[in-house]
């Protein structure tokens, strides 16, 4: 199981990388392992301001569809639109070229609220 150090993570799956003012966002490798075959990733909520832990969008797998959940309130400014083309990059490089979103955070304090990397691996019993 492959769990980045560097990143933060919530309790709904997804990670966040902060890169300056804009955090990217995308769902983990255990997440990606348990739902299967991703046929589709669906995020219609672009320049739109966000609060957390509502959902920005839904990842469709072969058997089941799952809801995404913001984890830092913000502007979402950027969906990944290869993942329209080939929605199985979440399953290849969930940390990587399966990138979701780009959020234009507006509350850095959020961020202390996420999880680390060990607090993640204890949750999925890592």
């Amino acid at each position: 199981m492959n769990i980045p150090s560097e990143l933060k993570y919530t309790k709904d799956h997804e990670w966040v990388r902060i890169e300056g003012d804009v955090a990217v966002i995308g769902i983990t490798d255990f997440a990606q392992s348990e739902l299967g075959d991703i046929v589709y990733v669906e995020v219609e909520t672009v320049d739109e301001t966000i609060e957390a832990d509502e959902v920005f969008g839904t990842v469709e797998a072969v058997k089941t569809v799952s809801d995404l959940f913001l984890p830092l309130t913000g502007e979402i400014s950027e969906f990944n639109e290869s993942l329209e083309d080939e929605p199985e990059k979440v399953n290849t490089d969930p940390y990587g070229d399966g990138w979701m979103i780009k959020v234009k955070y507006s509350d850095a304090s959020q961020i202390d609220g996420l999880m680390s990397a060990d607090d993640y691996k204890a949750l999925i019993g890592a």
